[in-house]
């Protein structure tokens, strides 16, 4: 762990992680509070929020990943940084003058430009982090999104309640313009040797097609993340009625249930760091599947609030089994030259599956018990399991020269 540490391009990622989830948590809590208090609660608003943040990846996604390969990674992640938080600034100027559903546009070009930043990220850890520390550094990157599952939404309920949209909406970009500061003081992109800038754009996907497809174990995460993504899209919008409906608590309760998951994710992201050597990224990864399984079922036939904790505590401790599992398997068996076309195939088809749940899970909603939904969604993740299961005895490998992997720091 301190050797990795050691590592500049680790402190800047892990760094700039840090202010990206400050500025994300404030904004997404002010987005849903506002909204179900301007609503009066409406599912299709509230889902809507959700089809803002994720449908930008199933649309954007391929054709980011393939620019995100072509352009240098620390200077996409600056820009998109900077540009979202002018994006940020603008909407909130047109809040100010009186159209309230610009705020869905926040979290709208923010996604947008995530899906150019995002597989830049991942290049810098595959061309700067050593083989045998990717797996430790996916546990620390995961781990910080663990801790703001805890004090994201306490956080992001806060400044809402105390100060309102206005400065909530400030404060998300001044730690988006805090994240492009500390990537902008890493040494400048190195050009690989071979960087091609002048191939066709179309010859560029459809190679990045083929890569996939020919790439057995990419191919069985692709299905995986389909499965998986289908049943998260149903319940991701619907977790709020969980709380009011289901366990009939106020609205703003849903900051606890999050907190212990965070808590569980904390504590299985240290556990997951310190098995990092010793347990392979694909049998986390069916482990993760298997028992956030039987944590959706739980909580949605769960009328009591000491169960539903718990079940969201399992989800929480297994959940950066499936993260972590399916970032290092990803930058293991991709070459570096690939890794944003890569993300770029496989991220849509969880979210595309996610966001046609998440459209339909606001109109499913007034005809479906919420338990339905829920074991629906447990019933989708272990189908996402059975493709996975296949690789379970698979050796480590990688795709590449060990020339990618530079671990300078």
């Amino acid at each position: 762990m301190v050797t990795m540490l050691q590592n500049r391009y680790v402190r800047a990622i892990l760094l700039s992680g840090l202010f990206l989830q400050v500025g994300i948590w404030v904004r997404n809590f002010a987005i849903l509070l506002y909204v179900m208090d301007h609503t009066g609660g409406d599912p299709f608003a509230v889902s809507m929020i959700s089809v803002a943040e994720y449908a930008p990846i199933f649309l954007f996604s391929f054709l980011a990943g393939t620019f995100a390969d072509r352009w240098r990674p620390k200077r996409t992640m600056v820009w998109c940084d900077l540009l979202s938080a002018l994006s940020v600034v603008a909407v909130l100027i047109t809040f100010m003058l009186g159209t309230w559903k610009a705020i869905f546009f926040a979290t709208l070009i923010s996604a947008v430009l995530s899906q150019f930043s995002q597989p830049s990220g991942m290049k810098l850890f595959k061309l700067h982090v050593p083989a045998e520390q990717l797996q430790a550094g996916m546990s620390a990157y995961q781990t910080i999104f663990a801790i703001f599952m805890v004090l994201g939404p306490i956080v992001g309920t806060f400044v809402f309640q105390q100060w309102g949209m206005e400065v909530s909406m400030l404060i998300t970009a001044i730690a988006f313009l805090a994240s492009a500061g500390v990537l902008y003081l890493l040494p400048p992109d190195r050009v690989e040797a071979g960087e091609k800038q002048d191939a066709a754009l179309l010859a560029e996907m459809a190679s990045g097609i083929r890569y996939v497809l020919s790439n057995r174990v990419l191919s069985l995460l692709g299905a995986c993340f389909m499965a998986a993504g289908l049943g998260m899209g149903m319940v991701q919008p619907l977790t709020i009625f969980l709380v009011t409906e289901q366990l009939h608590l106020p609205k703003e309760s849903l900051q606890w249930l999050l907190m212990v998951q965070g808590a569980g994710m904390i504590v299985g992201g240290a556990l997951t760091m310190a098995l990092a050597k010793s347990v392979p990224p694909q049998r986390l990864l069916i482990l993760g599947m298997l028992g956030n399984a039987v944590a959706l079922g739980i909580c949605g036939m769960s009328t009591h609030l000491w169960l539903t904790l718990l079940a969201q505590l399992v989800a929480g401790l297994l959940l950066p089994c499936i993260q972590i599992g399916i970032n290092t398997m990803l930058l293991s068996y991709t070459e570096s030259s690939f890794i944003g076309r890569v993300n770029g195939i496989l991220t849509p088809l969880f979210t595309g599956s996610m966001v046609i749940m998440m459209s339909l899970a606001g109109v499913l909603k007034p005809h479906l018990p919420l338990v339905v939904i829920y074991v629906i969604s447990a019933v989708l993740f272990l189908i996402g399991l059975s493709f996975i299961l296949p690789l379970y005895r698979l050796k480590e490998g990688k795709p590449g020269p060990d020339a990618e992997q530079m671990g300078t720091s």
